[in-house]
């Protein structure tokens, strides 16, 4: 049994959605979420994970909000921030302010190819919780059944091999039975220099000059999960 280890942004989703929907909402609900539930233990944690970045232990909770906000602008990857962005969106997904728009071609792939029983894992920048949650609130229903597992930055950096190591030892099955699809030329590198096989996505909606040749540093390109052959 093959596995099938799909990146998000840009694979399966538009990066667009992130950029244009994810980062505003968190960006705009934060004030309101952090004053509504700062106290709970579980976010209280990472607030207080932020002032101690900061170096102000004693700091107010909008001056938090004020950084947390400064860190969604310049697209930090950071843990707490991606902790809170992930309550946050669970809150709009749950109050069905937006769904997960996918390429039209990605669940009918996901469904095919778990029905085949191929194994489906997901490997993003995005917290696990906030992998799930995507997944759950698609516009093409929830698909987390479809997925064994969820990998997010815990296991490394996308650009790391190591990282793919990591998670062929997770997986606990050999490296070249494992196929990581991604838009980007330099994870499919990483992931190719740890033993895997590869596929880059092209999407022509988010990469308008497609990028053939060198371009794809030999990864087999498609433009859409119809024409991936696992």
């Amino acid at each position: 049994m093959s596995t099938i280890l799909t990146d998000i942004e840009g694979t399966t989703s538009s990066i667009s959605f992130v950029k244009d929907v994810l980062f505003p909402y968190a960006r705009r609900k934060l004030p309101d979420f952090v004053r509504e539930r700062g106290q709970q233990p579980a976010v209280r944690r990472w607030l207080d994970a932020v002032a101690i970045e900061i170096a102000a232990s004693a700091c107010q909770d909008s001056v938090i909000v004020e950084t947390l906000q400064g860190w969604i602008d310049a697209d930090r990857k950071h843990t707490a921030l991606k902790a809170l962005q992930g309550m946050v969106w669970e809150a709009g997904y749950a109050d069905g302010d937006f769904t997960a728009p996918l390429y039209p071609d990605v669940a009918p792939a996901l469904r095919a190819w778990h029905a085949a029983g191929q194994r489906l894992a997901v490997y993003s920048s995005g917290s696990v919780p906030a992998q799930k949650l995507l997944f759950a609130h698609t516009d093409a229903g929830d698909l987390t059944a479809l997925f064994s597992a969820f990998f997010d930055t815990e296991v490394g950096g996308k650009r790391e091999a190591g990282s793919y190591r990591e998670i062929v030892r997770r997986l606990a099955q050999p490296a070249d039975e494992i196929v990581f699809l991604s838009d980007v030329v330099e994870e499919l590198d990483a992931a190719r220099a740890a033993g895997l096989r590869t596929v880059l996505l092209d999407r022509r909606d988010d990469y308008p000059q497609p990028r053939m040749g060198e371009a794809a540093n030999g990864h087999p390109r498609v433009e859409s999960f119809a024409d991936i052959r696992s």
